[in-house]
């Protein structure tokens, strides 16, 4: 009997890159023209993986956020990898906003994954494993179907595929 081939589907981010990419755009909002004496600000909470911008206007807000969002893509993190909130309003007529940074594939959307590659209708099992998704085959060819069709979706989150053996 042939050994089964796998591969596990995830979503991860590096927060080193996220705090690297928060690093550069405060930096860079301090030293702007338009947005230097606004006291718009930009915080990592590592633990809980949440960005909070905080600017005295929505328009500041959207610049602000312009600037992270273009120091994430330059360190290659997918815009996807930061669902953002809605605005809210702060203390002193100022708003905010959290970015909350996604690590892991959640139920819901696991469930959906798995959904999906039963309906191909190829020889591929598929588990959900806490926050991952293990698809196995006998057929490495297979496996590169599952990975061709999941990379052609869009599930909201960036997807890797890890642990290809």
């Amino acid at each position: 009997m042939a050994k089964d081939q796998s591969f596990d589907v995830v979503s991860q981010v590096d927060m080193q890159e996220v705090d690297n990419a928060v690093q550069q755009a405060t930096k860079e909002i301090a030293q702007r023209y338009d947005l230097k004496d606004t006291k718009s600000t930009i915080a990592l909470d590592r633990a809980a993986s949440a960005i909070t911008l905080s600017a005295p206007s929505d328009f500041v807000l959207t610049q602000v956020k312009d600037v992270l969002v273009t120091k994430l893509v330059r360190r290659t993190i997918d815009i996807k990898a930061v669902g953002w909130g809605k605005v809210e309003s702060a203390s002193g007529g100022s708003v905010r906003t959290v970015g909350q940074v996604v690590n892991g594939i959640d139920a819901e959307i696991a469930r959906k994954i798995n959904k999906d590659v039963r309906d191909q209708k190829l020889k591929v099992k598929v588990q959900i494993e806490g926050d991952k998704v293990r698809v196995s085959s006998a057929s490495r060819d297979e496996l590169q179907a599952v990975i061709a069709f999941l990379k052609a979706e869009d599930y909201g989150i960036p997807l890797q595929f890890t642990n290809y053996r």
